[in-house]
């Protein structure tokens, strides 16, 4: 097998830090996914190895040029989705996918799908009433559904922003937190307000929330209601029972959007109570208007142990 070396200057300090990562965990993965030795002398970037292995490892590290050139953070999400790009001929597509910027958070930073799964998922959010997303912690479900719903408000596409979750976790019931049921049901809607404080000040929320403009509330609240000009998120929809989720699925009214997220792996259910979202994807999956999407360990987007985490109990239930 032949033998070679291969350099790439990169072109500041900023750029090297964007492409190596924390303590080059980058460099690391890259190198385990293509048995190709990528060491950092300066900012000079030498790649060795067999021939094979060298260019595999420069094709991704060029493909991820958009990135580092401009000194973004560069995570695991977006290596593994330039290998898949490379690997199945897509390379147009994932220049596509880096260029298309889908929001700014306050901070300015830029906010991007970053697998092509993401992208779809997205789309269908765009492009239908009604989109349910299914997957795993950490890949995006509810910030994305954020994203373009705080858009949509912003934008005056909607009147109203309106995010709720069913008040289910292991282990704990209301009555046993203190407090009013505002301040018991704070903790559940806690991920929700999380994601609306990366695009609006923390201090204009409660005038939003005063003024209707956003509500933040659990799935109770949603019973005899008609939700129109609206974009509505429904969070954590494992935990919902099917009577549930049916009853929320009906208050969508005209001008109306609304996206349902959960993790079918991580149900809080009593054992005898079927999840909501399973029923729901059984009976709706092929109803006109309503999307689908399957988000997995692939598209994990936050720290890199938490795909790992998630990888190895998907091979421990498969057991």
């Amino acid at each position: 097998m032949t033998e070679t070396t291969q350099t790439i200057e990169l072109p500041n300090l900023e750029s090297v830090i964007a492409l190596v990562g924390k303590e080059e965990e980058n460099l690391k993965f890259i190198s385990r996914r293509t048995g190709a030795n990528l060491v950092l002398r300066g900012q000079e970037l030498r790649v060795y190895g067999q021939e094979k292995s060298v260019e595999r490892a420069l094709s991704v590290v060029r493909s991820l040029k958009p990135y580092w050139q401009e000194a973004k953070t560069i995570e695991t999400a977006d290596i593994m989705t330039a290998f898949h790009a490379l690997d199945t001929g897509q390379t147009e597509e994932y220049q596509d996918l880096q260029q298309a910027v889908l929001a700014r958070t306050r901070r300015g930073e830029l906010i991007r799908a970053k697998t092509f799964r993401q992208r779809q998922y997205i789309k269908a959010i765009q492009t239908h009433d009604i989109t349910f997303c299914v997957g795993p912690a950490g890949t995006g479900k509810t910030f994305l559904a954020a994203v373009l719903a705080v858009q949509a408000l912003l934008n005056d596409d909607v009147e109203r922003l309106i995010l709720t979750r069913p008040a289910v976790e292991a282990g704990e019931k209301l009555g046993f937190l203190p407090g009013d049921l505002q301040q018991k049901v704070n903790p559940f809607l806690r991920p929700l307000y999380d994601a609306l404080y990366e695009f609006i000040e923390p201090a204009k929320i409660p005038d939003l929330m005063e003024r209707g403009k956003i509500e933040v509330a659990p799935l109770a609240y949603m019973r005899g209601r008609t939700l129109s000009n609206a974009f509505i998120i429904v969070d954590e929809a494992q935990n919902t029972t099917a009577a549930q989720l049916k009853m929320v699925l009906t208050r969508l009214g005209f001008g109306s959007r609304m996206v349902v997220t959960g993790d079918i792996t991580q149900i809080d259910l009593p054992e005898h109570q079927t999840s909501g979202l399973v029923v729901a994807r059984k009976i709706l999956q092929s109803v006109e208007g309503i999307a689908f999407c399957q988000l997995s360990q692939a598209d994990v987007v936050r720290h890199p142990l938490i795909q790992k985490i998630v990888e190895a109990y998907e091979k421990f239930e498969k057991n």
